[in-house]
């Protein structure tokens, strides 16, 4: 049997500039790449039209043709990769496995285990840098600590960034890939899922809107950020190519990326705030959480334009301006008291560029349980909110069509009363 190094994609869904498969296919000889349709996170999913497995099984089919016009394929299976490796292994004369490294603790767990599995049958387990510029451990403070905040932690990277030169990788020795007739596919329907009718964005980045981009990111009616969440989510684009445009275009666009890597170095050093508050003293508060008003705020039936415009654009079509993701996340927090936690599972359930470490961070600096320096005291109000960034309320107007008529809802609570009461609860449970 012909000795075979294995290359498993992950969060890195492409070809070009791609660590681990560059230094496996620059190392070894006959490499064969591996996808596995996981299903310790896929039998989670309710939703069996979620457009991100639909998304991901279309650009496995599209690495897997590519692959085939270089005269090779791709293995792909679908079941838990614990115990996928050990049929490969039975299957296949396995030297090595290269992959890239993932920071999420699952993602963490699960290699811990399969380099174990592996090591015990004498494999090789090789794991690289590549959804981030700089991984946990690589930015400190000059206690050789992981920052709390973000503001040093971007002045560090930046710092960092222009000394090290951060370079897209050049071509891999595509001749070491293995010779192989293509291998089977897998159905969307064999996994149980379905078509979803939700767009997925281009994944090019668009070096107009990228260099407007601090100019037009906070008006929700324009089409002024990138949308490119979820490519970077599942690595269809280069994060050393887009850092790079970012960097000679765009300040502020380079910053949002920065804001990316502080959060999944918070996760990586923080595990717990999976579902814990960062700021411990913030796990006494006694969210309400009333059912009902936490449907109105899913359903964007608040009685405040702006949240439910927000919520019906994430409803439709799996996105929401990063502007009005801030507004609803404080509106449920502090306006109705509803745990952040609830809102993070329902936004990780909707949003195509649904992240881990930066959705976490976004909800818990919304609630102002995260690693923000902000008092609990901000809480954002919708109307001035709207004034700011949606004057003419083009965006409330595109979502909300009916405002204005009796068949609007009147609005669920109060802003002063709802403001007062938030920042009273907060206080009172901090000051035990």
């Amino acid at each position: 049997m012909k000795k075979t190094t294995l290359f498993w994609f992950r969060r890195d869904l492409r070809l070009e500039d791609n660590t681990g498969l560059f230094y496996a296919l620059q190392q070894e000889e006959s490499v064969l790449p591996l996808f596995i349709f996981d299903r310790n996170i896929l039998d989670l999913l309710e939703d069996k039209k979620d457009a991100r497995v639909e998304f991901i099984h279309r650009e496995i089919l599209d690495i897997k043709a590519q692959l085939e016009k270089k005269g090779s394929s791709m293995l792909v299976r679908y079941g838990k990769p614990e115990e996928i490796f050990p049929e490969l292994l039975e299957e296949y004369d396995i030297q090595s496995v290269y992959t890239n490294r993932d920071y999420e603790p699952y993602a963490k767990e699960r290699d811990k285990q399969i380099e174990k599995l592996l090591k015990e049958k004498s494999v090789s387990f090789f794991a690289f840098k590549d959804q981030v510029i700089f991984e946990p451990g690589e930015i400190l403070n000059g206690s050789g600590e992981f920052y709390k905040v973000f503001t040093p932690f971007s002045k560090t990277w930046l710092e960092k960034f222009k000394e090290s030169q951060v370079e897209p990788l050049g071509e891999p020795k595509w001749k070491n890939l293995q010779k192989i007739d293509p291998l089977k596919e897998i159905t969307l329907g064999e996994m149980g899922f379905e078509k979803s009718e939700i767009e997925i964005p281009s994944r090019v980045a668009d070096k107009d809107i990228i260099s407007h981009y601090d100019q037009t990111r906070n008006f929700p009616a324009k089409d002024g950020t990138s949308r490119l969440g979820i490519h970077l989510r599942f690595g269809t684009i280069s994060i050393r190519k887009l850092a790079k445009i970012a960097f000679n275009l765009n300040e502020t666009y380079l910053n949002e990326l920065i804001w990316r890597e502080f959060y999944m170095m918070i996760l990586g050093y923080n595990p717990q705030v999976v579902d814990q508050a960062f700021k411990p003293a913030y796990d006494q508060i006694p969210w309400r959480n009333n059912e009902t008003e936490f449907e109105a705020w899913c359903e964007g039936k608040t009685g405040y334009p702006i949240v439910d415009a927000g919520m019906r654009e994430l409803n439709i079509t799996g996105y929401m301006h990063n502007r009005v993701r801030m507004i609803v996340a404080s509106f449920l927090t502090k306006h109705l008291l509803i745990d952040w936690r609830w809102g993070e599972a329902y936004f990780a359930k909707k949003l195509l560029d649904f992240e881990l470490a930066s959705n976490n961070g976004g909800w818990q600096w919304a609630a102002g349980t995260g690693t923000d320096a902000q008092p609990y005291f901000r809480v954002f109000n919708p109307e001035s909110q709207t004034e700011k960034f949606d004057k003419d309320l083009k965006y409330i107007k595109k979502w909300v069509p009916e405002l204005g008529t009796s068949s609007y809802p009147k609005p669920i609570v109060d802003h002063k009363f709802a403001r007062q009461r938030a920042i009273d609860t907060y206080k009172k449970a901090l000051d035990q």
